[in-house]
């Protein structure tokens, strides 16, 4: 039996975030959409054990796996979501953070445009993302569409913005830009700063090689 997947509980509470995000954004968008994607998850990994005690006969396997790919991305960019906002956040980085988005970005305020400029030109739907990239040794924004499309493969996750409808409409209404100002006045850089040391430590534990 697979380990189930589950939904974390927010680090603070509904109403933590305002004026920036509003209370019921955040419970609309933590009880409702994210528990929806642990769903997700779990229903394709029960299609999918029950496919291999038949050799997955008669079962679309790409949907599945295509499902799974939406609803785990989906989970795993919300359980990063939470924490890197916190109350009274915003403010500027610290540490080895600060020294690799001024290297890599060549300030704050630039890191700050590229990245602004990525969550509200995302097509349609979907997430900017602050990423270490191992290979390239460098800080990169990207955009994911949806949540698993445009991703860069193993590439480790360092800050995200949720640019989904459902994550500012209520308030902003169709104003993207806005709602994407307001968020860096929530920006857990502490948070931000831990995963990037993870992600560095991972890297040199790790490195990603050329198989001969």
């Amino acid at each position: 039996m697979a380990k189930k997947y589950e939904l974390p509980s927010l680090p603070y509470s509904y109403e933590a975030l305002e004026p920036h995000i509003s209370t019921d954004i955040m419970r609309l968008h933590h009880d409702k959409h994210h528990a929806a994607y642990v769903n997700g998850a779990n229903a394709a990994l029960d299609k999918l054990e029950k496919g291999r005690g038949t050799n997955f006969e008669g079962m679309d396997v790409k949907a599945i796996l295509r499902d799974y790919s939406f609803h785990i991305s989906g989970h795993v960019l919300h359980s990063l979501f939470w924490p890197n906002m916190k109350p009274s956040g915003g403010g500027s980085p610290g540490g080895s953070l600060a020294d690799a988005i001024n290297n890599d970005f060549g300030s704050l305020e630039k890191f700050r445009a590229e990245f602004t400029a990525a969550a509200v030109a995302v097509e349609g739907v979907g997430w900017a993302i602050l990423a270490k990239d191992p290979l390239g040794d460098r800080l990169v924004v990207l955009q994911a569409e949806k949540h698993n499309l445009l991703a860069g493969q193993g590439m480790s996750p360092i800050l995200v913005c949720d640019v989904w409808e459902h994550a500012y409409y209520l308030q902003y209404k169709n104003d993207r830009g806005s709602y994407v100002k307001a968020w860096w006045n929530v920006v857990n850089w502490d948070d931000a700063d831990k995963r990037f040391s993870r992600a560095e430590k991972n890297a040199l534990q790790h490195p990603v090689q050329a198989v001969d």
